[in-house]
């Protein structure tokens, strides 16, 4: 067989709605300046899919930081990977700020998020260890324990029950093997916004030896005293021993870092695959950086407004009576009960005719018969624009109820 065959025949579990959806519920282009209203398809729209929670992609001080440093080294500079010839006093500024900021002794950046935590998990487990993880893990974490030579053992999502279980298996294996064992889980997780129990998991430490991995990704900029994340929010700062974030939600960026003790730093710049081989962060991002830090330190009423949006969004959602699942983060999401069909219409209602542009999550994402509607406020939406948001799902949430969206097939759009 020809592999094209094959991959014609088939588009993939999300792939097979391309005809349907695609430029519209995937792989849509908002276009205009990033703030709450953007334009879609030539009308202005409220915008709740992008993760900017602090609003710092269109903040000024971000925009010059960035301008400036664009036009003094341009975006090829540093050449090379880091190891190579991509190292610069920026990069290892930036480095030192954000291991004092997540109370770390030291930290490493990374190129993009995804990569770094596919190469951390391989570089920090061999085939005698074992890797313990949350069910709901982020696709990276997923993908690093696919490539990564470990057993692996999962837990159902925040049972310590479960956790106790898997710890326990996971420790008899690891005395066969003479391995270690890594627990891996999130601080926020991203779909629905719960927050992992890292409190109660750093009190496992007391019984079982193993190293904790959290991916912070979300709780970075927006949890905690400072806005240092998940681990500072529950206090178990010293219990984290490998701390994981990007830039991309927060710090509306790209790129990313990993903390932890100045050996295992070390260890990991020498042998993480996706960044030896892989170019360095280029000047304007690593820079940018260090303005969007420096804001997130110094500017704390962005966080302040941040969760005043978040309140307003959450509570109005449920005072009308629909389901935000159990989240305790800005990520909110929005529980109904459909097909597909009628997804995609109640959508195309929301942006066609309330022009609220929102992501949407179907099966197989989630299970089936369910729908997930995920908004993400950020500090630079208005009580005006919760109010809008609030009204028009209520009504939505009703024509769904009264089958106004009900369709066997989706509609091309």
């Amino acid at each position: 067989m020809d592999i094209f065959d094959k991959l014609r025949k088939s588009m993939g579990p999300i792939g097979q709605y391309h005809k349907e959806g695609h430029g519209y519920f995937a792989f849509p282009k908002l276009e205009g300046e990033i703030k709450p209203w953007m334009t879609f398809r030539g009308k202005e729209v409220l915008t709740w899919s992008l993760n900017n929670y602090l609003g710092l992609a269109n903040h000024p001080e971000v925009r010059k930081a960035d301008a400036e440093a664009a036009a003094q080294y341009g975006m090829a500079y540093p050449m090379g990977a880091r190891m190579m010839s991509g190292q610069t006093r920026f990069h290892e500024e930036l480095e030192a700020k954000l291991a004092a900021f997540v109370k770390k002794p030291a930290a490493y950046l990374l190129n993009y998020g995804y990569q770094g935590m596919v190469s951390i998990i391989d570089a920090l487990v061999s085939r005698n260890d074992v890797v313990v993880y949350d069910s709901e893990s982020h696709a990276c974490i997923i993908d690093g324990l696919r490539l990564a030579p470990a057993k692996r053992f999962v837990f159902a999502h925040n049972d310590m029950d479960s956790l106790r279980k898997q710890l326990t298996h996971a420790t008899r294996l690891a005395e066969k093997t003479g391995g270690g064992i890594l627990v891996i889980t999130e601080g926020v997780f991203g779909m629905a916004g719960d927050l992992g129990n890292l409190k109660a998991i750093a009190e496992f430490k007391k019984e079982f030896n193993f190293r904790l991995l959290v991916d912070d990704a979300h709780g970075f900029g927006t949890l905690g005293k400072t806005g240092a994340g998940t681990a500072e929010h529950f206090g178990v700062e010293d219990e984290v021993d490998v701390l994981f974030s990007t830039f991309a939600k927060s710090g509306a960026g790209i790129g990313a870092f990993v903390a932890a003790d100045e050996d295992i730093i070390m260890y990991l710049a020498y042998n993480l695959r996706s960044q030896i081989f892989a170019k360095s962060l280029p000047m304007p991002m690593v820079i940018g950086a260090l303005k969007r830090l420096e804001i997130m330190q110094t500017q704390p009423e962005l966080k302040e407004n941040l969760w005043t949006i978040v309140n307003a969004l959450q509570k109005g959602l449920k005072e009308v009576g629909l389901d935000i699942g159990k989240t305790e983060s800005p990520v909110t999401p929005v529980y109904m009960k459909g097909n597909v069909p009628e997804a995609t219409n109640m959508v195309f209602d929301l942006r066609e005719n309330y022009n609220i542009f929102c992501s949407i999550v179907v099966y197989p994402v989630i299970p089936k018969g369910q729908i997930l509607l995920r908004l993400i406020p950020t500090a630079v939406h208005t009580l005006d624009d919760v109010k809008l948001t609030v009204n028009a799902f209520a009504e939505c949430a009703q024509k769904l109820k009264d089958g106004k969206y009900y369709a066997e097939k989706m509609t091309q759009i």
